[in-house]
Protein backbone atom coordinates (compact mmCIF):
# COMPACT_ATOMS: atom_id res chain seq x y z
CA UNK A 1 0.00 0.00 0.00
CA UNK A 2 1.48 3.53 -0.81
CA UNK A 3 1.75 5.83 1.48
CA UNK A 4 1.01 9.30 0.91
CA UNK A 5 3.17 12.41 2.17
CA UNK A 6 0.64 15.35 3.17
CA UNK A 7 0.86 18.40 2.10
CA UNK A 8 2.44 21.38 3.81
CA UNK A 9 0.05 24.06 6.00
CA UNK A 10 1.63 26.38 4.11
CA UNK A 11 -1.44 29.04 5.91
CA UNK A 12 0.95 27.89 8.99
CA UNK A 13 3.89 28.51 7.61
CA UNK A 14 3.42 32.05 6.63
CA UNK A 15 1.62 32.88 10.13
CA UNK A 16 4.84 30.93 11.85
CA UNK A 17 7.35 33.41 9.59
CA UNK A 18 5.67 36.49 11.74
CA UNK A 19 6.49 35.59 14.54
CA UNK A 20 9.81 37.00 16.89
CA UNK A 21 9.67 34.80 19.98
CA UNK A 22 12.57 36.05 21.91
CA UNK A 23 13.86 36.88 25.52
CA UNK A 24 15.89 39.99 26.58
CA UNK A 25 18.48 39.82 29.17
CA UNK A 26 21.52 41.72 30.93
CA UNK A 27 22.86 42.64 34.33
CA UNK A 28 20.26 44.64 36.94
CA UNK A 29 20.53 47.86 36.10
CA UNK A 30 21.52 47.96 32.39
CA UNK A 31 17.70 49.12 31.45
CA UNK A 32 16.43 45.70 30.58
CA UNK A 33 12.95 46.69 31.93
CA UNK A 34 12.77 50.23 30.59
CA UNK A 35 13.93 48.69 26.91
CA UNK A 36 10.97 46.27 27.43
CA UNK A 37 8.56 49.05 28.26
CA UNK A 38 9.84 50.94 25.35
CA UNK A 39 9.23 47.93 22.76
CA UNK A 40 6.01 48.46 23.90
CA UNK A 41 5.71 51.77 23.10
CA UNK A 42 7.01 51.88 19.68
CA UNK A 43 5.11 49.28 18.68
CA UNK A 44 1.50 51.02 20.50
CA UNK A 45 0.73 48.14 22.84
CA UNK A 46 1.36 50.92 25.20
CA UNK A 47 0.65 54.51 25.08
CA UNK A 48 2.79 55.83 27.93
CA UNK A 49 6.34 54.08 29.01
CA UNK A 50 6.63 53.97 32.80
CA UNK A 51 9.97 54.10 33.49
CA UNK A 52 11.57 52.44 36.29
CA UNK A 53 13.53 54.95 37.99
CA UNK A 54 12.03 58.62 36.92
CA UNK A 55 10.29 60.61 39.81
CA UNK A 56 8.91 63.02 37.09
CA UNK A 57 7.14 60.04 35.87
CA UNK A 58 4.93 57.80 38.20
CA UNK A 59 3.40 55.12 35.94
CA UNK A 60 4.32 52.00 36.51
CA UNK A 61 5.86 49.27 33.96
CA UNK A 62 3.81 47.05 32.56
CA UNK A 63 6.17 44.00 32.60
CA UNK A 64 6.55 44.29 36.55
CA UNK A 65 2.77 43.45 37.13
CA UNK A 66 3.76 42.19 41.02
CA UNK A 67 3.60 44.16 43.86
CA UNK A 68 7.20 43.55 45.26
CA UNK A 69 8.45 44.00 41.61
CA UNK A 70 7.01 47.97 42.12
CA UNK A 71 8.35 48.47 45.50
CA UNK A 72 11.97 47.18 44.69
CA UNK A 73 12.25 48.49 41.10
CA UNK A 74 13.58 45.33 39.53
CA UNK A 75 12.18 42.10 38.24
CA UNK A 76 11.13 39.61 40.48
CA UNK A 77 9.29 36.91 37.82
CA UNK A 78 9.65 36.51 33.99
CA UNK A 79 6.85 37.91 32.04
CA UNK A 80 5.24 37.57 28.82
CA UNK A 81 4.22 40.44 26.55
CA UNK A 82 2.59 39.69 22.99
CA UNK A 83 2.43 42.51 20.60
CA UNK A 84 2.57 43.62 17.19
CA UNK A 85 4.55 45.81 14.97
CA UNK A 86 4.41 46.44 11.25
CA UNK A 87 3.29 43.27 10.69
CA UNK A 88 5.02 41.30 12.96
CA UNK A 89 3.95 39.05 16.04
CA UNK A 90 6.21 39.58 18.73
CA UNK A 91 6.41 37.50 22.46
CA UNK A 92 8.44 39.37 24.37
CA UNK A 93 9.81 36.93 27.16
CA UNK A 94 10.90 39.68 30.08
CA UNK A 95 13.66 37.97 32.25
CA UNK A 96 14.32 38.34 35.88
CA UNK A 97 17.90 40.60 35.61
CA UNK A 98 19.18 39.81 39.17
CA UNK A 99 21.39 36.68 39.35
CA UNK A 100 18.98 35.35 42.37
CA UNK A 101 16.91 34.30 39.74
CA UNK A 102 18.77 32.41 37.30
CA UNK A 103 16.75 29.46 37.26
CA UNK A 104 13.68 31.04 36.32
CA UNK A 105 15.70 32.59 33.38
CA UNK A 106 16.56 29.56 32.35
CA UNK A 107 13.62 28.29 32.01
CA UNK A 108 12.14 31.12 30.12
CA UNK A 109 15.42 30.57 27.93
CA UNK A 110 13.85 27.12 27.24
CA UNK A 111 10.98 29.08 25.15
CA UNK A 112 13.00 31.19 23.21
CA UNK A 113 14.33 31.76 19.55
CA UNK A 114 16.47 34.62 19.82
CA UNK A 115 17.63 37.16 22.18
CA UNK A 116 18.44 40.76 22.82
CA UNK A 117 21.80 41.43 25.06
CA UNK A 118 21.37 44.87 27.07
CA UNK A 119 24.99 46.60 27.95
CA UNK A 120 25.05 49.61 29.85
CA UNK A 121 28.15 51.66 28.19
CA UNK A 122 29.24 52.68 31.12
CA UNK A 123 29.90 49.47 32.74
CA UNK A 124 30.42 46.94 29.40
CA UNK A 125 30.15 43.10 30.17
CA UNK A 126 29.06 42.32 33.79
CA UNK A 127 28.81 38.85 35.71
CA UNK A 128 25.59 38.52 35.18
CA UNK A 129 25.37 39.24 31.50
CA UNK A 130 28.45 37.20 30.87
CA UNK A 131 25.81 34.06 32.94
CA UNK A 132 23.24 34.60 31.11
CA UNK A 133 25.38 34.96 27.76
CA UNK A 134 26.87 31.11 28.58
CA UNK A 135 22.78 30.08 29.03
CA UNK A 136 22.07 31.95 25.48
CA UNK A 137 24.80 29.72 24.18
CA UNK A 138 24.06 26.58 25.22
CA UNK A 139 20.53 26.97 23.81
CA UNK A 140 21.85 28.10 20.79
CA UNK A 141 20.46 30.72 21.08
CA UNK A 142 21.62 33.77 18.55
CA UNK A 143 22.70 37.49 19.97
CA UNK A 144 21.22 41.12 19.26
CA UNK A 145 23.57 43.33 21.36
CA UNK A 146 22.11 47.00 22.62
CA UNK A 147 24.36 49.19 23.84
CA UNK A 148 22.16 51.28 26.04
CA UNK A 149 22.66 54.50 27.92
CA UNK A 150 24.19 56.49 25.31
CA UNK A 151 23.31 59.85 26.34
CA UNK A 152 25.59 59.00 29.83
CA UNK A 153 29.06 59.11 29.96
CA UNK A 154 30.52 56.01 29.22
CA UNK A 155 33.24 53.91 27.93
CA UNK A 156 34.34 54.25 24.17
CA UNK A 157 32.64 52.31 21.78
CA UNK A 158 35.15 50.76 19.98
CA UNK A 159 35.92 49.24 23.57
CA UNK A 160 32.63 47.62 23.68
CA UNK A 161 33.38 45.87 20.46
CA UNK A 162 36.66 44.76 21.89
CA UNK A 163 35.02 43.36 25.00
CA UNK A 164 32.48 41.53 23.52
CA UNK A 165 34.73 40.08 20.96
CA UNK A 166 37.74 38.96 23.69
CA UNK A 167 35.16 37.85 26.25
CA UNK A 168 32.33 36.06 24.84
CA UNK A 169 34.39 35.12 21.63
CA UNK A 170 31.20 37.09 19.24
CA UNK A 171 31.95 38.81 16.38
CA UNK A 172 30.83 42.37 16.79
CA UNK A 173 29.09 43.85 13.67
CA UNK A 174 27.75 47.73 14.43
CA UNK A 175 24.89 48.53 12.46
CA UNK A 176 24.07 51.60 14.64
CA UNK A 177 26.97 54.08 15.76
CA UNK A 178 26.84 56.74 18.36
CA UNK A 179 28.23 60.70 17.68
CA UNK A 180 29.66 61.30 21.49
CA UNK A 181 27.79 60.30 24.58
CA UNK A 182 27.00 62.05 27.35
CA UNK A 183 25.79 65.70 27.29
CA UNK A 184 27.65 65.50 24.02
CA UNK A 185 25.32 62.80 22.44
CA UNK A 186 24.26 64.09 19.03
CA UNK A 187 22.56 60.91 17.70
CA UNK A 188 22.91 58.06 16.14
CA UNK A 189 24.62 56.91 12.22
CA UNK A 190 22.59 54.73 10.54
CA UNK A 191 25.34 52.35 8.95
CA UNK A 192 22.82 50.59 6.41
CA UNK A 193 21.93 53.90 5.10
CA UNK A 194 24.68 56.37 6.40
CA UNK A 195 22.49 58.61 7.79
CA UNK A 196 22.55 60.51 10.98
CA UNK A 197 19.41 60.13 13.11
CA UNK A 198 18.27 63.03 15.48
CA UNK A 199 16.26 62.73 18.49
CA UNK A 200 14.23 64.68 20.32
CA UNK A 201 13.07 63.70 23.94
CA UNK A 202 9.77 63.86 24.66
CA UNK A 203 7.58 63.92 28.01
CA UNK A 204 10.88 62.69 29.73
CA UNK A 205 10.80 59.64 27.31
CA UNK A 206 7.54 58.42 28.28
CA UNK A 207 5.79 59.30 24.66
CA UNK A 208 7.51 58.39 21.10
CA UNK A 209 10.36 60.23 20.13
CA UNK A 210 10.36 62.37 17.22
CA UNK A 211 13.29 61.24 14.16
CA UNK A 212 14.97 63.42 12.21
CA UNK A 213 17.45 61.54 9.48
CA UNK A 214 19.72 63.26 6.91
CA UNK A 215 23.15 62.51 5.34
CA UNK A 216 26.41 62.32 7.57
CA UNK A 217 28.17 63.30 5.01
CA UNK A 218 26.27 66.80 5.10
CA UNK A 219 25.31 66.58 8.56
CA UNK A 220 25.52 69.98 10.75
CA UNK A 221 27.24 68.66 14.06
CA UNK A 222 25.15 71.36 16.17
CA UNK A 223 25.23 70.64 19.84
CA UNK A 224 28.10 68.58 19.59
CA UNK A 225 32.15 69.60 20.12
CA UNK A 226 33.95 69.60 16.80
CA UNK A 227 36.59 67.43 18.20
CA UNK A 228 34.20 64.56 19.27
CA UNK A 229 32.05 64.67 15.88
CA UNK A 230 35.30 64.00 14.36
CA UNK A 231 35.75 61.52 16.41
CA UNK A 232 33.01 59.58 15.71
CA UNK A 233 33.39 59.88 11.94
CA UNK A 234 36.97 58.23 11.91
CA UNK A 235 35.19 55.54 13.79
CA UNK A 236 33.04 55.28 11.25
CA UNK A 237 35.49 55.13 8.68
CA UNK A 238 37.70 52.30 11.01
CA UNK A 239 34.55 50.33 10.77
CA UNK A 240 34.43 50.56 7.24
CA UNK A 241 37.61 49.36 6.73
CA UNK A 242 38.18 46.73 9.57
CA UNK A 243 34.81 45.53 10.45
CA UNK A 244 33.23 42.74 8.27
CA UNK A 245 29.95 42.58 6.65
CA UNK A 246 26.69 41.64 8.87
CA UNK A 247 25.92 37.71 7.78
CA UNK A 248 22.91 36.56 9.19
CA UNK A 249 23.76 33.22 8.45
CA UNK A 250 26.23 33.54 10.96
CA UNK A 251 24.33 35.68 13.23
CA UNK A 252 22.25 32.83 13.19
CA UNK A 253 24.75 30.40 13.72
CA UNK A 254 25.98 32.26 17.10
CA UNK A 255 29.05 33.33 15.44
CA UNK A 256 28.30 37.25 14.83
CA UNK A 257 26.11 39.46 17.10
CA UNK A 258 24.60 42.78 15.15
CA UNK A 259 24.94 45.76 18.13
CA UNK A 260 22.81 48.55 18.37
CA UNK A 261 23.22 51.59 20.36
CA UNK A 262 21.17 54.04 22.28
CA UNK A 263 19.00 55.14 25.19
CA UNK A 264 16.35 53.16 26.17
CA UNK A 265 15.09 55.59 28.85
CA UNK A 266 15.35 58.66 26.32
CA UNK A 267 13.71 56.31 23.15
CA UNK A 268 17.00 57.26 21.62
CA UNK A 269 17.88 54.17 18.71
CA UNK A 270 14.77 52.13 20.29
CA UNK A 271 12.53 52.12 16.47
CA UNK A 272 16.17 50.90 15.03
CA UNK A 273 16.41 48.22 17.22
CA UNK A 274 13.31 46.45 17.01
CA UNK A 275 12.57 46.90 13.55
CA UNK A 276 16.21 45.58 13.18
CA UNK A 277 15.59 42.74 15.76
CA UNK A 278 12.74 41.71 13.64
CA UNK A 279 14.33 41.47 10.17
CA UNK A 280 17.36 39.52 11.83
CA UNK A 281 15.85 37.53 14.45
CA UNK A 282 15.14 33.95 13.31
CA UNK A 283 11.19 32.78 12.97
CA UNK A 284 10.45 29.76 15.03
CA UNK A 285 11.87 26.79 13.57
CA UNK A 286 12.00 23.02 14.05
CA UNK A 287 12.42 21.90 17.90
CA UNK A 288 14.53 19.14 18.62
CA UNK A 289 13.07 16.18 20.55
CA UNK A 290 14.63 13.54 22.91
CA UNK A 291 15.55 9.81 21.51
CA UNK A 292 19.30 10.10 21.11
CA UNK A 293 22.03 12.10 20.08
CA UNK A 294 20.41 12.63 16.85
CA UNK A 295 16.85 13.01 17.45
CA UNK A 296 14.75 13.87 14.93
CA UNK A 297 13.19 17.32 14.76
CA UNK A 298 9.78 18.09 15.52
CA UNK A 299 8.23 20.03 12.17
CA UNK A 300 6.61 23.34 12.42
CA UNK A 301 3.47 21.89 10.06
CA UNK A 302 3.18 18.72 12.29
CA UNK A 303 0.58 17.98 14.80
CA UNK A 304 0.16 20.39 17.53
CA UNK A 305 3.06 19.87 20.20
CA UNK A 306 3.83 22.15 23.43
CA UNK A 307 6.43 22.36 26.27
CA UNK A 308 5.41 24.00 29.47
CA UNK A 309 8.49 26.22 30.50
CA UNK A 310 6.80 28.26 33.61
CA UNK A 311 3.79 28.10 35.99
CA UNK A 312 2.43 30.95 37.96
CA UNK A 313 0.19 31.34 40.39
CA UNK A 314 -2.14 34.28 41.64
CA UNK A 315 -1.37 36.39 38.90
CA UNK A 316 -5.28 37.55 39.20
CA UNK A 317 -5.53 38.08 42.63
CA UNK A 318 -9.32 38.31 42.88
CA UNK A 319 -9.44 34.51 40.87
CA UNK A 320 -6.46 33.10 42.86
CA UNK A 321 -5.94 30.98 39.86
CA UNK A 322 -2.86 28.99 38.45
CA UNK A 323 -1.51 29.60 34.80
CA UNK A 324 0.34 27.23 33.23
CA UNK A 325 2.78 28.83 30.13
CA UNK A 326 2.95 27.00 27.10
CA UNK A 327 5.10 27.39 24.14
CA UNK A 328 4.07 26.06 20.81
CA UNK A 329 6.63 23.85 19.22
CA UNK A 330 4.48 22.56 16.26
CA UNK A 331 1.00 22.66 14.84
CA UNK A 332 -1.88 24.62 15.86
CA UNK A 333 -3.50 25.60 19.01
CA UNK A 334 -7.05 25.43 19.47
CA UNK A 335 -9.11 26.44 22.56
CA UNK A 336 -10.84 23.86 23.73
CA UNK A 337 -8.82 21.08 21.88
CA UNK A 338 -7.81 18.06 23.82
CA UNK A 339 -3.92 16.84 23.65
CA UNK A 340 -2.36 14.28 25.54
CA UNK A 341 -0.30 15.43 28.80
CA UNK A 342 3.02 13.43 28.29
CA UNK A 343 3.98 12.97 31.28
CA UNK A 344 0.83 10.96 32.55
CA UNK A 345 -0.23 9.83 29.83
CA UNK A 346 -3.91 11.09 30.17
CA UNK A 347 -6.07 13.58 27.69
CA UNK A 348 -5.97 17.45 28.85
CA UNK A 349 -8.73 19.67 27.55
CA UNK A 350 -7.03 22.88 26.91
CA UNK A 351 -10.33 25.47 27.59
CA UNK A 352 -9.29 28.21 29.32
CA UNK A 353 -6.71 29.55 26.99
CA UNK A 354 -5.24 33.33 27.30
CA UNK A 355 -2.89 35.29 25.55
CA UNK A 356 -0.66 37.09 28.26
CA UNK A 357 0.38 40.80 28.02
CA UNK A 358 1.87 40.93 31.75
CA UNK A 359 -0.57 40.35 34.27
CA UNK A 360 -3.33 41.52 31.92
CA UNK A 361 -5.02 38.35 29.66
CA UNK A 362 -7.44 37.88 26.58
CA UNK A 363 -9.63 34.64 25.60
CA UNK A 364 -7.06 33.07 22.45
CA UNK A 365 -8.96 31.32 19.97
CA UNK A 366 -5.70 30.11 17.85
CA UNK A 367 -2.56 30.14 18.20
CA UNK A 368 0.68 29.08 16.11
CA UNK A 369 4.37 27.94 16.69
CA UNK A 370 6.61 30.63 18.52
CA UNK A 371 3.15 31.81 20.44
CA UNK A 372 2.92 31.81 23.77
CA UNK A 373 -0.69 30.64 25.50
CA UNK A 374 -1.41 30.94 29.14
CA UNK A 375 -3.63 27.86 30.33
CA UNK A 376 -5.61 28.31 33.52
CA UNK A 377 -6.40 26.31 36.38
CA UNK A 378 -4.70 22.90 34.23
CA UNK A 379 -3.69 21.76 38.17
CA UNK A 380 -1.72 18.81 36.76
CA UNK A 381 0.62 21.02 34.46
CA UNK A 382 4.44 21.29 35.59
CA UNK A 383 7.46 22.65 34.29
CA UNK A 384 9.28 20.56 31.51
CA UNK A 385 5.85 19.13 31.29
CA UNK A 386 4.77 18.71 27.03
CA UNK A 387 1.21 18.54 25.09
CA UNK A 388 0.88 17.14 21.98
CA UNK A 389 -2.01 15.76 19.73
CA UNK A 390 -0.66 12.92 17.44
CA UNK A 391 2.19 11.01 17.76
CA UNK A 392 4.30 11.20 20.95
CA UNK A 393 6.61 13.58 21.53
CA UNK A 394 8.77 14.71 24.18
CA UNK A 395 10.84 17.68 24.51
CA UNK A 396 14.29 17.54 26.25
CA UNK A 397 14.08 18.12 30.06
CA UNK A 398 14.56 21.46 31.61
CA UNK A 399 17.42 21.78 34.17
CA UNK A 400 17.26 22.41 37.44
CA UNK A 401 19.98 24.27 39.60
CA UNK A 402 21.94 22.91 42.26
CA UNK A 403 20.92 25.05 45.58
CA UNK A 404 23.62 27.46 46.91
CA UNK A 405 21.31 28.51 49.99
CA UNK A 406 19.10 26.37 52.35
CA UNK A 407 16.57 28.10 55.24
CA UNK A 408 14.12 26.53 57.52
CA UNK A 409 10.30 27.82 57.04
CA UNK A 410 8.18 27.86 60.13
CA UNK A 411 4.27 28.93 60.26
CA UNK A 412 3.88 31.75 62.74
CA UNK A 413 0.24 30.47 62.84
CA UNK A 414 -0.34 27.12 63.53
CA UNK A 415 -3.98 27.39 62.37
CA UNK A 416 -3.02 28.24 59.21
CA UNK A 417 -1.50 25.25 58.28
CA UNK A 418 -3.25 24.06 55.01
CA UNK A 419 -2.19 27.77 54.07
CA UNK A 420 1.35 27.15 54.90
CA UNK A 421 1.09 23.79 53.02
CA UNK A 422 -0.60 24.90 49.99
CA UNK A 423 1.06 28.09 49.38
CA UNK A 424 4.83 26.49 49.45
CA UNK A 425 3.68 23.48 47.29
CA UNK A 426 2.58 26.42 44.76
CA UNK A 427 5.68 27.96 45.20
CA UNK A 428 7.92 24.72 44.37
CA UNK A 429 5.86 24.40 41.62
CA UNK A 430 6.52 26.91 40.09
CA UNK A 431 10.46 26.93 40.76
CA UNK A 432 10.12 30.09 43.52
CA UNK A 433 11.95 28.08 45.33
CA UNK A 434 13.03 23.92 45.99
CA UNK A 435 11.05 22.48 49.25
CA UNK A 436 12.71 19.52 50.58
CA UNK A 437 11.81 17.77 53.52
CA UNK A 438 13.33 15.92 56.15
CA UNK A 439 11.54 12.41 57.79
CA UNK A 440 11.25 13.77 61.18
CA UNK A 441 9.41 16.79 60.45
CA UNK A 442 7.96 16.63 57.13
CA UNK A 443 5.43 19.25 56.44
CA UNK A 444 5.67 21.03 59.89
CA UNK A 445 9.54 22.75 59.07
CA UNK A 446 10.35 21.92 55.67
CA UNK A 447 13.79 22.84 54.44
CA UNK A 448 13.64 25.84 51.39
CA UNK A 449 16.52 25.70 49.11
CA UNK A 450 17.10 28.39 46.34
CA UNK A 451 19.79 29.92 44.51
CA UNK A 452 20.15 33.59 46.53
CA UNK A 453 18.83 35.20 49.21
CA UNK A 454 16.05 37.19 47.28
CA UNK A 455 14.27 34.27 46.24
CA UNK A 456 13.32 33.49 50.05
CA UNK A 457 12.61 36.60 50.50
CA UNK A 458 10.06 36.70 47.26
CA UNK A 459 8.52 33.49 49.12
CA UNK A 460 8.16 34.89 52.42
CA UNK A 461 6.35 37.94 51.07
CA UNK A 462 4.25 35.65 48.41
CA UNK A 463 3.26 32.92 51.25
CA UNK A 464 1.61 36.42 53.83
CA UNK A 465 0.49 38.28 50.46
CA UNK A 466 -0.74 35.83 48.45
CA UNK A 467 -1.84 32.83 50.97
CA UNK A 468 -2.60 34.64 53.59
CA UNK A 469 0.53 32.70 55.74
CA UNK A 470 3.30 34.43 57.97
CA UNK A 471 6.57 32.74 58.34
CA UNK A 472 9.86 32.77 59.76
CA UNK A 473 12.93 31.50 58.55
CA UNK A 474 15.55 30.39 60.56
CA UNK A 475 19.01 29.96 59.28
CA UNK A 476 20.97 25.83 58.75
CA UNK A 477 24.57 25.27 58.37
CA UNK A 478 24.08 23.60 54.71
CA UNK A 479 25.89 24.82 51.79
CA UNK A 480 25.80 22.42 49.25
CA UNK A 481 23.32 19.35 47.90
CA UNK A 482 23.94 16.22 46.44
CA UNK A 483 21.46 13.62 44.93
CA UNK A 484 21.62 9.78 45.79
CA UNK A 485 19.66 6.59 45.24
CA UNK A 486 17.05 6.17 47.53
CA UNK A 487 18.54 2.77 48.51
CA UNK A 488 21.53 4.23 50.09
CA UNK A 489 19.28 6.51 52.26
CA UNK A 490 19.31 4.89 55.31
CA UNK A 491 22.78 4.20 55.77
CA UNK A 492 23.32 8.16 55.34
CA UNK A 493 21.20 8.80 57.97
CA UNK A 494 23.19 10.00 61.01
CA UNK A 495 25.95 10.77 58.64
CA UNK A 496 28.09 13.75 60.34
CA UNK A 497 27.29 17.01 58.74
CA UNK A 498 24.79 16.44 56.95
CA UNK A 499 20.97 15.79 56.44
CA UNK A 500 18.84 13.69 54.19
CA UNK A 501 15.50 15.44 52.48
CA UNK A 502 13.34 14.40 49.82
CA UNK A 503 12.19 17.21 47.08
CA UNK A 504 8.87 17.21 45.49
CA UNK A 505 9.70 14.75 42.93
CA UNK A 506 10.73 11.83 45.18
CA UNK A 507 14.68 12.22 45.25
CA UNK A 508 16.37 11.65 47.71
CA UNK A 509 19.47 14.33 48.56
CA UNK A 510 21.65 14.82 50.89
CA UNK A 511 22.57 18.54 52.61
CA UNK A 512 26.15 19.05 53.28
CA UNK A 513 27.77 21.64 55.64
CA UNK A 514 31.05 21.78 53.51
CA UNK A 515 32.94 20.04 51.17
CA UNK A 516 34.73 18.32 53.31
CA UNK A 517 31.25 16.86 54.81
CA UNK A 518 30.72 15.64 51.79
CA UNK A 519 34.18 13.82 51.39
CA UNK A 520 34.29 12.60 54.61
CA UNK A 521 30.53 10.85 53.41
CA UNK A 522 32.28 9.79 50.07
CA UNK A 523 34.82 7.89 51.95
CA UNK A 524 32.69 6.49 54.69
CA UNK A 525 30.36 5.31 51.89
CA UNK A 526 32.52 4.63 48.36
CA UNK A 527 29.51 2.54 47.44
CA UNK A 528 27.35 5.10 47.32
CA UNK A 529 27.54 7.79 44.47
CA UNK A 530 26.35 11.58 45.06
CA UNK A 531 25.62 13.13 42.20
CA UNK A 532 25.31 17.17 41.92
CA UNK A 533 21.69 18.26 40.47
CA UNK A 534 21.08 18.82 37.31
CA UNK A 535 18.93 17.43 34.36
CA UNK A 536 16.03 15.01 35.94
CA UNK A 537 13.32 13.75 34.35
CA UNK A 538 10.43 13.23 35.86
CA UNK A 539 8.36 10.14 36.05
CA UNK A 540 4.78 9.79 36.35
Amino acid sequence: MSSVTAAPDTALLRETATRRTFAIISHPDAGKTTLTEKFLLYAGAVHEAGAVKSRKVARATTSDWMELERQRGISISSTVLHFGYEGWRFNLLDTPGHADFSEDTYRTLCAADAAVMVLDLAKGLEPQTLKLFRVCRDRGLPIVTFVNKCDRPGLPPLGILDEIRERIGLDPVPVTWPVADGADFAGIVDRRTGELVRFSRADHGATVAAEEREPLATADPRGCPPDRWRAAVEELELLDLDQGELDRDAFLAGRQTPVFFGSALANFGVRLLLRGFAELAPAPGPQAVEGGPVAPARELDEPFSALVFKVQANMDPRHRDRVAFLRVCSGRFSRGMTAVHGRTGRPLQLKYAHQLFAQDRETVDAAVPGDIVGVVNATGLLVGDTLYDGKPVAFPPIPTFAPERFTVARNRDSSRYKQFRRGLAQLDEEGVVHVLRRPETGDQEPILAGVGQLQFEVATYRMAAEFGCEVTLVGTPWRLARVIDAAHAPALRGQRDSVVVTDREGRVLVLFTSPYALRWAAEDHPEVRFAELGVARREA
